[in-house]
């Protein structure tokens, strides 16, 4: 069935509608990653948004239901310049249009995604709808005037407390739209976890004692989230902290320091960090569209990994207080895992071994 994509800059890429025949609207971004889509369907920082392909060919191994990173997709769309329509692996469970049609995605094929990306790259992200009608001017101002994203969190955060059993360190984790790796990556260092709202307060989560405290990533502008900025500022020099992208943002601006957006972002599983203390590079997973602005950040707060690409910000660390946080994802997901030693430096952390940043450089 024709569909087309319309941008709020007047651009129009037509092509055909598959998955759940619908509209949908969003920010349009472009992730550069050649496998993992269903991942990036499910990682809850997409919320929001519709997700176009460089990689050419997407669905040809399908789906399964177990390399998710929540419980459903949480993307408005997929942008795609060809879908597999016959999957090849042992391990799939049905193939991509069925996924999406089963969860309302609408997808989007045989459109040029190369040009569509470069279009975005030079003009910037923008927001767009996909739709099957014929609209007048009006009606596509409309609809894309409505499109509003700063709610995400609320809609992508755990809505009751959850517990996951280990039996080492506690650690409160909360949750903007944790994807399910992050968690996997605690328990598999036999982590406890319990699973925070966005909202709870400082005392629900001192109230289970935890050892450390994560600050998950998430969708959408940290500054949109004024009202759990405080919970974060009071967290802050109690118990040690360790923050993932959004999360990452959040402290931050809890600490005094700003944040900006990027012209288009950064999504894909091939991104080269260098980590400063240690004088290496990682290739990296990262999905963001705003980033720490670096001049912004407190004289006690020091850089502690650049993007290679842009020199923009990837991670911080206070010089005296038990904290650091990354921009990019180690727990991966898709992407490589090279990253993951952050994990084990923050459980280093909490058993009082490299507890501040001038200790991780001595």
């Amino acid at each position: 069935m024709k569909a087309k994509l319309i941008l709020e800059n007047g651009s129009i890429f037509e092509g055909k509608a598959f998955g759940y025949i619908g509209e949908s609207g969003g920010e349009v971004v472009f992730n550069t990653g050649m496998t993992g889509y269903q991942e990036i369907l499910t990682d809850p920082s997409y919320y929001g948004q519709m997700v176009v392909m460089t990689y050419p060919l997407i669905g040809n191994y399908g789906v399964n239901l177990e390399d998710i990173e929540s419980s459903t997709p949480k993307v408005k769309g997929l942008i795609v310049k060809e879908r597999c329509k016959k999957p090849s692996n042992w391990r799939c469970e049905m193939d991509l249009e069925t996924y999406l049609k089963n969860n309302r995605i609408t997808g989007l094929e045989d459109i040029d995604t190369r040009a569509l990306t470069r279009l975005l790259r030079n003009a910037g992200t923008m927001k767009g709808i996909i739709t099957l009608e014929e609209l007048t001017e009006k009606e596509i101002a409309d609809r894309i005037s409505s499109l509003n994203n700063k709610d995400a969190v609320e809609e992508v955060t755990t809505k009751a407390v959850r517990h996951i059993n280990g039996e080492s360190h506690h650690i409160a984790v909360m949750d903007f739209g944790v994807k399910a790796n992050i968690l996997r990556s605690f328990s598999k260092r036999n982590c406890k976890l319990t699973v925070f709202p966005a909202t709870a307060t400082v005392k629900e989560i001192l109230k289970v004692k935890p050892d450390g405290i994560f600050l998950s990533n998430g969708p959408g502008d940290p500054k949109d989230l004024e009202n759990i900025l405080p919970t974060i500022k009071e967290l802050i020099g109690i118990k040690p902290i360790f923050g993932i992208c959004l999360g990452h943002q959040l402290l931050a601006l809890s600490l005094g320091g700003d944040t900006e957006p990027l012209k288009y972002g950064h999504r894909g599983c091939n991104h080269p960090v260098k980590d400063l203390l240690n004088q290496k590079v990682y290739i990296t997973s990262q999905n963001h569209g705003y980033v720490v602005k670096e001049e912004s950040l407190p004289e006690e707060v020091i850089a502690t990994h650049i993007n290679l690409n842009d020199g923009t910000l990837e991670g911080m660390a206070h010089k005296r207080l038990s904290l650091f946080s990354v921009q990019f994802h180690p727990e991966a997901s898709p992407g490589p895992e090279e990253s993951g030693y952050l994990f084990d430096q923050f459980i280093e952390m909490l058993e009082g071994g490299k507890m501040t940043c001038q200790e991780i450089t001595a």
